[in-house]
């Protein structure tokens, strides 16, 4: 991991706070650490742009290292079931595009105002060191983004998923039953309500024990979001439990070196 990784993440942050979106500092910082600390060659995939907030964050982690291009995937449409604040707007993309400007990141960013299946169908093999998927929250949604981009992931890949620790079916779900039980996949953890595994689809299986324990706590919250039903009242209590139960500290720049560099090769 670089030395400077903090110091980076903090300059993200100063030009990304003010942009308006559904990514808390925690998050964010994490979403950043995973694009700095994924060990695969290749691009860095957003599915769900928004505002630009997260865009900000993987493009000036990607600038100052080297990355390459952050590939942005929304077609910044509105109604969205999980884009709520773009309230009269019929599209949150003049804001997205102004928000790299006012960051001096838009040269970092490929952006593509389509559906994630309509950027899939024109991809061209190209491979993904750090695939987020923050699109569709339903479970076809969700699992449309892992089937369309997954087979282009590069070993040593990262995958994340956000919201998997909220009423949503489709991040919880789809990391569950895909990944965590797939042994092509390895290292695996929760940072807040970012999930993320490592694309191990030579050695994965030697995981698969680590993995397990983190699937048995999360596969308990799917049955209170199947379907995306509200929560309220005993079920939602009941949710909040459970979702206690399931570890998701987020890890310092420091903590990453110490405890999963070193498992991520």
């Amino acid at each position: 991991m670089q030395s400077d990784l903090e110091s980076v993440i903090d300059d993200a942050w100063q030009r990304a706070q003010n942009v308006p979106g559904y990514i808390g500092e925690r998050e964010f910082r994490a979403l950043c650490l995973l694009a700095a600390g994924a060990p695969g060659q290749g691009l860095i995939v957003e599915i769900g742009s928004f505002k630009g907030k997260s865009t900000i964050g993987l493009a000036t982690v990607a600038a100052h290292y080297g990355l390459g291009p952050v590939v942005s995937i929304d077609p910044h449409t509105a109604p969205s079931v999980t884009d709520p604040m773009l309230g009269s707007q019929t599209s949150s993309f003049d804001d997205f595009m102004a928000n790299l400007r006012r960051a001096k990141i838009e040269q970092h960013v490929e952006v593509h105002r389509e559906q994630s299946s309509d950027v899939a169908a024109t991809w061209n093999h190209r491979p993904i060191r750090l695939l987020w998927i923050d699109g569709d929250h339903t479970y076809t949604g969700a699992k449309l983004d892992f089937d369309l981009f997954s087979p282009y992931l590069a070993d040593g890949a990262i995958i994340a998923f956000h919201d998997t620790l909220f009423a949503f079916e489709g991040p919880i779900r789809v990391f569950v039953e895909e990944v965590l039980r797939s042994d092509r996949f390895g290292p695996a953890a929760f940072f807040h309500s970012i999930a993320w595994a490592q694309y191990r689809p030579k050695d994965g299986a030697r995981f698969r024990a680590e993995r397990e324990r983190l699937a048995r706590p999360a596969a308990k919250l799917i049955p209170f979001v199947t379907g995306d039903r509200r929560l309220k009242g005993l079920r939602k209590l009941r949710f909040k439990v459970r979702r206690v139960l399931v570890p998701h500290k987020v890890l310092s720049p420091a903590e990453w070196n110490a405890n999963v560099a070193p498992l991520l090769g």
